[in-house]
C-alpha cells in the first residue's frame, strides 16, 4: 500500500523509460520491504537536466542523472536493516536505468503511523484490527 513518488532527470531517451522506473521501483519495493505490488501506487515525473541543480550546476552541465524516490509506508513495517539494503539496492537499479548518477540523489522512506495513512478510504490500522480479527473491513 505504499505511494511512491519517483522524480527523476537523465539524458537517455527511451520510449518506456518511465515504464521500466515503474517496474524497478515495484520490484525492489516487493522484494526487500515486502509490499504487496497489487496495493503500490507509483507516480513518475521527468525533469528537465537544465532544471535539476547540485552543487550548483544543474546536472545537464554535468552530464550525470538524478532522481528523487518519496515512498510512504506504514510505521514499524520495515527494520533499518532493510530500509538500507533498499536504498542501496534502488541506487545501483536506477544508475542502471538513468546512467551515471550524481552523488546527490536522495531516496527517503516515510514511515507514517497507521492511523493516519491508508487508502480506499480506510486507514492501514483499521486494515490491521480487521485482520487480527479475522471480520470484513467495514466490521472492523
Amino acid at each position: 500500500m505504499p505511494l511512491i513518488t519517483v522524480s527523476y532527470t537523465t539524458s537517455r531517451q527511451a520510449p518506456s523509460l518511465k515504464a521500466d522506473i515503474a517496474s524497478a521501483v515495484s520490484e525492489l519495493t516487493a522484494k526487500i520491504l515486502h509490499k504487496d505490488p497489487k496495493v503500490t501506487a507509483i507516480i513518475v515525473k521527468s525533469v528537465d537536466a537544465d532544471d535539476w541543480f547540485a552543487g550548483g550546476k544543474s546536472l545537464a552541465e554535468q552530464k550525470l542523472a538524478s532522481y528523487w524516490l518519496d515512498i510512504h509506508v506504514s510505521e514499524g513495517t520495515n527494520t533499518k536493516d532493510e530500509k538500507a539494503v533498499y536504498l542501496a539496492a534502488m541506487f545501483k537499479r536506477m544508475a542502471e536505468i538513468l546512467g551515471p548518477l550524481h552523488p546527490e540523489t536522495y531516496a527517503h522512506v516515510d514511515e507514517v503511523k497507521s492511523d493516519a495513512y491508508g487508502f480506499g478510504g480506510l486507514t492501514q490500522e483499521r486494515r490491521y484490527i480487521a485482520g487480527k480479527l479475522e471480520v470484513p473491513l467495514q466490521t472492523a
